[in-house]
């Protein structure tokens, strides 16, 4: 029989992980994850592309300079990001060899991590998504708990505790290796175009090993809140708390309060509230949904997303076939409505207008005729059924579809 203490166990603690993370075949299958996912070169200007030209050489690479502990991480690239509200957030971008370790680390440590981890976290965990969050909260407010607690970590991924992290994760793991790789990680240069610094605290957002690490530094509130009876559905940093009553409901936020300043952690003061959401302008944002009055639906900044990506493939002096953007814009549209398809907000025929008004300005454009395809007689030229021939996916006839087939 197989002893916990012969699998690297030993008090409930790994002791003897690092093999595991750097041998060959680790390396290769982190490889073919980093590969899959495509992604911008780092600092060393090294893509995907060119690491395959050469990805037996450099994974054998990878793999001595990790066994000798001479392996040390290049700095992240950072790079601004915009948002639906106009701002940017911080993305950074690690070489490709720096992924490659990072995605080994995870599969060698996810798993112990994922032993405890609880069924109200559902933000970048195996076999858990947004979906399942959204369904958990539509259950919670038909079960009656229907006042919240609406919650933003202010800039939570840059402010987590270097020390503190660490100590939550040398709980599970006491493989000095891996502890030193995990380290290094956190401790990476930051560099943009203008400067170079060494972040004291924060995981870069883009960084493999980010989003588990993320969960890790939670996991404690999740605990907290499942030991006081709260019900809790969080996705990595993006969580809310649904109650009963409004006095239970404001004690909740109280323990989030304390248990936040504790770890080093903020509250964004104006981005956090307590409220009824059966009743009008008391409702709560989710995960792109908005929760309001018996109803869900795409909140402003879903919709504000999507018209500008179709904006982006749109432009009036596209010179592509419309077969060809109607296919490049199928897969983006699909995408949409597979995940807002339970909104109940009748918006769907609102985005097809506006994407067949779209289609028919770069028709316009394309044929020499003036305008920007809302004149009168576009839609004799080129009827909606013109772009139903093309194959242009429709939300509204999707869901007519969907609704037949329930």
């Amino acid at each position: 029989m197989t002893s916990a203490l012969d699998n690297g166990v030993k008090g409930g603690k790994w002791f003897s992980l690092i093999d595991k993370a750097i041998r060959p075949s680790t390396l290769e299958v982190a490889w073919r994850k980093v590969a899959a996912n495509k992604g911008a070169a780092g600092v060393d200007g090294e893509s995907v592309e060119r690491f395959a030209a050469r990805s037996d050489d450099y994974l054998r690479e990878l793999s001595e300079s990790l066994s000798a502990r001479t392996y040390r991480p290049s700095p992240v690239k950072r790079v601004e990001i915009p948002k639906g509200d106009g701002k940017t957030r911080p993305l950074g971008i690690p070489t490709v060899k720096d992924r490659i370790v990072q995605t080994a680390l995870k599969m060698a440590i996810e798993p112990i991590f994922e032993a405890s981890f609880r069924n109200g976290s559902y933000g970048f965990r195996p076999g858990r998504g947004a979906k399942d969050a959204l369904r958990e909260v539509d259950r919670l407010i038909k079960d009656g708990y229907v006042h919240v607690v609406d919650a933003d970590l202010k800039s939570y991924f840059d402010t987590i505790p270097h020390d503190r992290l660490m100590a939550l994760v040398e709980e599970k793991i006491s493989d000095g290796a891996i502890l030193a790789l995990i380290e290094g990680f956190l401790g990476q240069d930051i560099m943009t175009e203008m400067a170079r610094w060494r972040p004291t605290a924060g995981t870069p957002q883009g960084a493999v090993l980010s989003p588990l690490l993320a969960n890790v530094y939670l996991h404690p509130l999740d605990l907290l809140m499942e030991a006081r009876g709260r019900r809790m559905t969080r996705y990595a940093d993006d969580f809310v708390i649904l109650c009963r009553t409004e006095a239970e409901a404001a004690a909740a936020l109280a323990e989030v309060e304390a248990w936040v300043s504790a770890h080093g952690l903020a509250l964004h003061p104006t981005k956090t509230r307590i409220g009824d959401c059966r009743r009008p302008g008391q409702g709560f944002e989710f995960l792109g949904y908005r929760f309001e009055a018996g109803r869900r639906w795409a909140r402003d900044k879903s919709r504000k997303a999507i018209r500008d990506k179709v904006r982006a493939k749109t432009k009036r002096n596209r010179g592509d076939a419309m077969a060809r953007i109607v296919a490049d814009l199928n897969p983006m549209l699909r995408g949409w409505f597979e995940y807002f398809k339970h909104a109940a907000k009748p918006e769907f025929p609102s985005l097809d207008g506006f994407v067949r008004r779209r289609l028919r300005a770069i028709l316009r454009k394309q044929a020499k005729r003036p305008g920007f395809g809302r004149c009168a007689d576009d839609h004799q030229r080129w009827p909606n059924a013109f772009f139903a021939n093309l194959g242009l996916f429709t939300l509204e006839a999707a869901r007519e579809q969907a609704r037949r087939s329930r």
